[in-house]
């Protein structure tokens, strides 16, 4: 607590000669470094804010975005017993992952059109899905692949709360779980007050394999090839091997 405090407080305004900026915001670490044995990390994000006019404080809104990636849904119906694939969806530009903070309920702070434009909640998410299916339509895939995302720990299933040390200092945590893809991630702050967005600022975070999990994930991708043919070659020599131990046995 005492290392968050200093912190904090390095961000403040030195005196009256400073540049008085409305949001400064910092995380704990800006590397996830993924090893062999990674189980999972959270990152403390944590600023401070100015003071409105008439000494009243704004409302922050954080939101962690994962680099975008392609997701095909399909939906599948039972057919005399068996179960076929009855439609298919794509999503392009989908994040990675997804998680809101807020001091407040969004729907408190901002109407529908400010949350849409700054894309802030799954339910103001822009996304390009292109459905190929007579029996569903665009908004129940678009919740099937939150309902994905959030079984594996990758979207949050609700709004964390931002914990407001003072009328000027917060702080939250960011969990990001064992699966958490590598790319470099966007964390947004806002600060918001009258159902507008006062002042933002967006710092990058890099999550990324290290060590030689990382030269195994590289070279099975970019050699995929002769991985598979190692991979086979490792799996007769073992059952070889198997076979030697007990037949001597």
């Amino acid at each position: 607590m005492k290392k968050l405090l200093l912190a904090l407080l390095v961000l403040l305004p030195l005196g009256p000669a400073s540049a008085v900026e409305p949001l400064v915001a910092d995380l704990s670490k800006h590397l996830v470094a993924i090893t062999t044995g990674f189980a999972g990390t959270d990152v403390l994000l944590f600023g401070a804010i100015e003071e409105m006019d008439g000494g009243k404080s704004g409302d922050v809104v954080v939101v962690v975005r994962g680099p975008h990636k392609g997701e095909t849904l399909r939906r599948k119906d039972r057919t005399a017993g068996i179960w076929i694939n009855s439609g298919i969806a794509k999503v392009d530009n989908a994040p990675s992952f997804y998680q809101v903070a807020s001091t407040r309920p969004l729907d408190q702070l901002a109407p529908p059109a400010i949350l849409d434009r700054h894309q802030i909640g799954l339910d103001h998410l822009d996304l390009d899905i292109r459905v190929k299916d007579g029996g569903a339509d665009t908004d129940q895939y678009r919740q099937a692949l939150f309902r994905l995302n959030q079984k594996k720990g990758l979207y949050g299933d609700k709004v964390l709360d931002i914990g407001m040390l003072s009328q000027r200092l917060f702080r939250t945590d960011v969990h990001f779980p064992a699966n958490v893809p590598v790319g470099v991630y966007m964390v947004e702050v806002y600060l918001m007050a009258g159902g507008q967005v006062i002042s933002a600022q967006t710092t990058p975070l890099v999550v990324s394999k290290i060590g030689i999990g990382a030269d195994v994930f590289d070279f099975a991708h970019h050699q995929a090839a002769a991985y598979g043919l190692i991979a086979i070659a490792l799996a007769a020599l073992a059952g070889w091997l198997a076979a030697v131990v007990f037949k001597k046995a």
